[in-house]
C-alpha cells in the first residue's frame, strides 16, 4: 500500500505523466538518476519509474488508454486486452444488458470496456489495492461504474447477495440493484502483485461450483483459461476461444439470453481491428485424412481448441494430415483468416543435415520452424542447420502415422 499511497499523489501523477515511455532498461536507469538528482526519495523515484514502466508495457493491451491508467505486474498481465473486452461489452448491449456487475475486476479492464459501452458498471475485486487501483482506471465515468472492495459471493445479484465489505469508489449512482448481468473472472493464480503462479480449477476464487450456479440464475460470462478442461464445461452454456494476433488468450462461457442460439462451440479470431468467427452447435465432426497435397493448412489455435478443425477443413476442401494432428491440406491454395497456409517445396527426412543441405542450395538463410508430433526442440535443431542466405522458408516438422516428415514450405 505505500508505493500505492505514493503513486495517488498530485506529484506523482504529475511526474508519471511527465516521464511518458520508459520502454528499456536503460531509459529506467536515466529515469532513476535524473530523479534522483533532483531530490526525490528512492521510493519516491521506484514507485514512479516502475509505474510508468508498466504504462509502456501496457499500451499493447490498452493503446492510449494505458497513457492514464495505473497497475500491478500482476494486474497488467491478467488483464483482457481492451480489444477483446470491447467484443464482450458489444455482446452485453446486443443482449440488451443495461447494468453489469464486473466480479473479480482485477484493475479494471473489462469494466472499462463495458462502461466505454454505455453500460453501468459494479466492479468488485478481493484485493484491496487492485480494487484501489480499478477505481483510478474507472473514474473518468463518474457514477456509472463504481468499485467496491469485497468478494465476488458478497456482491452476486440476487437474494444470496450480502452487504460487502466496504467500497472504493469512483461514484455511488452504480450500487447494486437492477443488476442485469455478471461478468465473472475467478482468481486463477496465488494472490499478489508481481510474482504470481498458477493454481487448480479446484482452488479458483470464487469456486467454479459457485461461478456455474450463478450463471444458471443470472446471465453470466465467465472468462476462464483457454487450456481449461473441456469435460468440466456445463452442457447448456456457449463456449467461446478468442485468439487476438495470433495467441489465444482466453475461453468465456457464456449463460443464458448471452449465450446465442444454437451455439455451443465458437471460435472467435482477432486480427488487428477485425474479428472472424466459427461457430457450431456442438464439436465438429473430424475430416477425412488425405494424402500430402500441395498446400498445408494450420488452424488458428482457437479453432484447435474449440475442436471446430472438421468444419474448417470443409470450408477449405481440404482433408487432415493425420487423424491426430491439427494440420490440413489440399491440392489448391486456400485464403482464411481461420489457417494459416504453406505451399509445399518438397519432403525431407527429420535429419539435420539433409535438411541443411536442401537450405543451403535454395539458399535460406532465414527459417521458421513448426512442429506437431515430433520430439524436437526447434532452437536446438535450428542450431544443427548452418543457416546462410538471403531467402526464407517454413519448416514444418510432423508426424503422419508413424512416420517423421519435414516439409519445407512457403508461407502463403
Amino acid at each position: 500500500m505505500s508505493e500505492l499511497r505514493i503513486l495517488l499523489t498530485p506529484e506523482a501523477l504529475r511526474m508519471l505523466d511527465a516521464l511518458g515511455e520508459v520502454g528499456s532498461t536503460d531509459a529506467a536507469a536515466r529515469a532513476v538518476m535524473r530523479l534522483r538528482a533532483e531530490g526525490h526519495s528512492p521510493e519516491f523515484v521506484s514507485a514512479v519509474v516502475g509505474q510508468a514502466r508498466l504504462r509502456t508495457r501496457a499500451t499493447a493491451k490498452f493503446g492510449e488508454f494505458a497513457g492514464r491508467m495505473l497497475f500491478t505486474r500482476a494486474g497488467l498481465e491478467q488483464a483482457t486486452r481492451l480489444g477483446v473486452a470491447a467484443r464482450h461489452a458489444g455482446r452485453m448491449r446486443a443482449a440488451g444488458v443495461t447494468h453489469v456487475s464486473d466480479l473479480g475486476c482485477g484493475i479494471g479492464g473489462d469494466a472499462l470496456a463495458f462502461a466505454g459501452a454505455g453500460l453501468t458498471v459494479t466492479a468488485v475485486d478481493a484485493d484491496e489495492v487492485t480494487a484501489a487501483l480499478a477505481a483510478y482506471n474507472l473514474a473518468p465515468f463518474g457514477s456509472d461504474a463504481e468499485v467496491r472492495h469485497g468478494f465476488a459471493e458478497e456482491h452476486a445479484p440476487g437474494p444470496s447477495t450480502g452487504s460487502g465489505t466496504g467500497s472504493t469508489g469512483s461514484g455511488t449512482g452504480a450500487g447494486g440493484a437492477g443488476v442485469e448481468a455478471v461478468w465473472l473472472d475467478p482468481a486463477r493464480r496465488t494472490a499478489g502483485h508481481s510474482e504470481t503462479r498458477r493454481v487448480s480449477a479446484d482452488d479458483y476464487s470464487p469456486s467454479l461450483d459457485w461461478a456455474f450456479a450463478l450463471a444458471e440464475r443470472v446471465p453470466t460470462g465467465i472468462k476462464l483459461g483457454p487450456a481449461h478442461d473441456r469435460e468440466a464445461i456445463p452442457a447448456d452454456v456457449e463456449a467461446q476461444w478468442v485468439s487476438a494476433d495470433g495467441d489465444v488468450v482466453e475461453l468465456v462461457l457464456w449463460s443464458g439470453p448471452l449465450a446465442r442460439d444454437g451455439v455451443r462451440r465458437a471460435a472467435l479470431v482477432i486480427r488487428g481491428d477485425r474479428g472472424y468467427e466459427l461457430t457450431a452447435p456442438a464439436d465438429a465432426e473430424d475430416a477425412e485424412v488425405r494424402e500430402l497435397g500441395a498446400y498445408v493448412h494450420e488452424p488458428d489455435g482457437a479453432v484447435i481448441r474449440a475442436r471446430l478443425i472438421g468444419d474448417l477443413a470443409r470450408t477449405l476442401d481440404a482433408g487432415m494430415l493425420d487423424p491426430h494432428i491439427a494440420y490440413l491440406t489440399s491440392d489448391t491454395p486456400a485464403e482464411s483468416p481461420f489457417a494459416a497456409s504453406f505451399r509445399v517445396r518438397e519432403v525431407l527426412p527429420v535429419n539435420p543435415k539433409t535438411i541443411a543441405a536442401a537450405l543451403k542450395k535454395a539458399g535460406i538463410g532465414r527459417l521458421e520452424i513448426k512442429k506437431r508430433g515430433v520430439d524436437v526442440d526447434p532452437a536446438v535443431f535450428r542450431k544443427k542447420l548452418n543457416l546462410r542466405g538471403s531467402e526464407e522458408a517454413t519448416l514444418i516438422l510432423v508426424r503422419i502415422g508413424d512416420k517423421r516428415h519435414a516439409i519445407l514450405a512457403d508461407r502463403v
